[in-house]
């Protein structure tokens, strides 16, 4: 399957927009790198579904996903666009296919749907959303996935669960030039979201770039597959890494200067990785040192990395260092 790339665009999140004052500038200053990605080789643009910053609560912009989703696809010509991954508790499934459906075509075609059960409490109940313990949120996430699936396929969709319950709604149009919208499941539980992904998903996202849990995950969902009958290699296979390019030899700290702002390297490590486990990597390195990383991805069977470059705001130079040197090493 051919190696292909994504980008997150910086949407306040991870604290990434805070050196710009001004919210319509912010909101540019994402655009902008949505818009030197689609100039680029890269294949698509990710935002997160969350509401407010990580690793704590600020008064930061933060974008919403699906809104900043839309005026993305309306902004650019060529690139995807996704959402890594859309939070299951925050829209029911029958309307977030209706809003998927709707943003496809208005990107000629070109959306993603990411889905993942979803995990940050304090952000549930500031929302007004209840907070289930994982069981149930993980249940409910299956029918999602099941209904959601169905409404970009089918006509007439009747489904009484434990959770949600819908009766034949209209989800028109729900293609782009006879194109379904692809649906990316986000997550590695071995019992349940592995299991989804193997019967409903176009791709999956796993394995925080790692290549030792890549491959375990990904036999697990090779068995999954086997005993329904998919095949495995009809789904993609996705990672997100963090990591910042810079030239070999160079300082990292000067390198990442005008990237980092008011933080200092400390600081820019965590926040590129926020809202992740502590052990995720990240990497300031050469092109070749991240070239490296990458082979051992694909070489654990990942077919897509979607990148997180911290500072992209405000610096598209380590952007366009890794589309030039990193992406055509892709093999």
């Amino acid at each position: 399957m051919t190696k292909r790339f994504g980008i997150f665009a910086p949407q306040g999140w991870r604290l990434d927009l805070t050196e710009i004052a001004d919210p319509v500038e912010q909101y540019e200053a994402m655009t902008a790198v949505a818009q030197a990605a689609d100039r680029g080789p890269w294949d698509s643009v990710w935002l997160f579904d969350h509401m407010h910053t990580v690793p704590e609560v600020t008064r930061e912009s933060t974008f919403e996903a699906w809104i900043s989703t839309a005026g993305l696809l309306r902004d650019t010509r060529r690139v995807r666009v996704g959402q890594m991954v859309t939070c299951n508790g925050y829209r029911s499934p029958a309307l977030l296919a209706k809003m998927a459906s709707t943003a496809h075509v208005a990107g000629g075609g070109r959306l993603y749907t990411g889905l993942g059960a979803g995990w940050y409490e304090q952000e549930w109940t500031a929302y007004g959303y209840p907070w289930r313990e994982t069981r149930e949120r993980m249940a409910a996430f299956g029918e999602s996935v099941e209904l959601v699936h169905r409404l970009f396929r089918e006509d007439k969709v009747a489904f009484h669960g434990a959770h949600y319950q819908v009766e034949n709604p209209v989800n028109e149009p729900k293609s782009a030039g006879g194109n379904p919208v692809p649906l990316w499941i986000g997550g590695a539980g071995e019992q349940v979201t592995l299991r989804l992904v193997a019967r409903y998903a176009d791709a999956c996202n796993l394995g925080r770039g790692k290549p030792e849990v890549i491959r375990q995950k990904l036999d697990v969902l090779r068995r999954h597959c086997d005993r329904i009958g998919r095949d495995f290699g009809t789904i993609t296979k996705s990672t997100s890494i963090s990591a910042f390019p810079i030239a070999e030899g160079a300082d990292p700290e000067r390198a990442t200067g005008k990237a980092r702002g008011r933080w200092d390297v400390e600081g820019f490590h965590t926040n590129a990785i926020a809202g992740s486990p502590p052990d995720t990597p990240f990497l300031i390195g050469s092109s070749a040192a991240i070239t490296e990383w990458i082979g051992t991805l694909f070489e654990a069977g990942i077919d897509y990395v979607v990148v997180y470059i911290p500072g992209v705001a405000y610096d598209h130079e380590p952007l366009h260092r890794f589309a030039e040197e990193i992406i055509p090493q892709a093999w």
